[in-house]
């Protein structure tokens, strides 16, 4: 995350697109910090067997967030579960930088005042539009709605840097659109609303790579990582509890039965989902990784939504789900315009982080 961030042009930050991510490299990322010293070297069997192990999990993880959300919004108020996951994801990054000795980071330096904005631009937002929208429909048009994020990414990377449209880009664009719309438009149980939340939360997460791009490039990825949760957690509790009229707890005995759902929600389909990308994309080029992980991830859902909150999708979801996957799929392996490692767009959110130069420059 270097010199002049230039912003890229797609799910498992944040990064994928013309997304303020580029997935489909040409050639692999350079890590930002060197790897330690007893990896595997680079493109070593057992470095390419670990890679796929982490893009691999990193998708089984991804698959369960929308079904979990589901679950935890449908037993408690949509508000408090977002604030309270944020604040279980921002625990355990505070934990990883105590033991690192870098929680000064979060606080320290010209930066500072930024990582408050990216916690709240790319947690607190998101966040309380994919809660409050997933408690409102279902988990399958949940998975459905975020595969949008690669829509946004291209047209602000058209409008803000003014990276050309791409033929192949646009039709894959419009494949996914018409994934999302067979599957989500006209169904007499979607809720509008929630659908509308939904649909948002894709940007959200796009608008705070601006950020990341434009204002953040030397700070190292587990910092922006941390400042995510830390201070979304921070931001997002008074917002949830303003909006809710002030009272945010549930009673005490349904308090004890959803903080263990929502400790798994927040420490490991938060945090630890973000890690397992970064450890995925510093093993594997990007393209590998984003085609092993982003189609993986809304068609691992459906399983997960199955067994979890009983949801069975109709034949027009299932279509609908196959064609976003194709178009998601096609998009992330499409040439960029700038090379950047990023992170599955989840609810965790995604980071953008630009390349080492040497990786090269406008592909497109």
């Amino acid at each position: 995350m270097h010199a002049k961030a230039r912003l890229p042009s797609s799910r498992c930050a944040p990064a994928r697109a013309a997304s303020l991510r580029y997935p489909g490299a040409r050639r692999p990322p350079v890590p930002e910090e060197p790897l330690p010293t007893r990896s595997p070297r680079p493109g070593s069997p057992a470095r390419e067997s670990a890679g796929l192990a982490f893009a691999g999990l990193c998708a089984l993880n991804g698959a369960f967030v929308a079904p979990v959300a589901r679950l935890t919004t449908e037993r408690g108020d949509p508000l408090f579960v977002a604030a309270a996951t944020t604040a279980f994801g921002g625990l355990a990054a505070l934990l990883v930088l105590a033991a690192r000795g870098q929680l000064a980071a979060l606080v320290r330096g010209r930066e500072a005042r930024l990582l408050v904005a990216l916690g709240g631009l790319g947690t607190v937002v998101p966040n309380l539009l994919f809660f409050v929208g997933t408690a409102r429909t279902s988990a399958i048009d949940a998975v459905l709605c975020l595969q949008i994020e690669p829509v946004y990414s291209l047209l602000l990377a058209w409008l803000v840097l003014g990276h050309r449209l791409t033929a192949r880009r646009a039709v894959s664009v419009l494949v996914l659109l018409a994934g999302v719309a067979l599957a989500v438009i006209g169904k007499s149980s979607a809720d509008p609303l929630g659908l509308g939340l939904l649909l948002a939360t894709p940007l959200a997460w796009q608008l705070s790579h601006l950020l990341v791009l434009r204002r953040l490039t030397s700070v190292p990825p587990e910092i922006l990582t941390a400042a995510r949760y830390v201070w979304g957690g921070v931001l997002l509790a008074p917002a949830a509890a303003a909006l809710a009229g002030g009272s945010l707890l549930p009673e005490p005995a349904s308090l004890r039965a959803q903080l263990p759902v929502l400790l798994i929600q927040g420490v490991v389909l938060s945090y630890v989902g973000t890690s397992l990308w970064y450890q995925a994309i510093a093993r594997l080029d990007l393209a590998r990784a984003t085609a092993i992980v982003v189609p993986a991830i809304p068609l691992l859902s459906l399983a997960a939504s199955a067994v979890l909150v009983d949801e069975v999708p109709t034949g027009r979801q299932l279509a609908g789900m196959l064609l976003t996957a194709a178009g998601v799929l096609s998009f992330v392996r499409a040439p960029h315009a700038v090379e950047v490692r990023e992170r599955v767009p989840t609810p965790s959110a995604p980071l953008g982080a630009p390349a080492d130069p040497r990786t090269g420059g406008d592909q497109a």
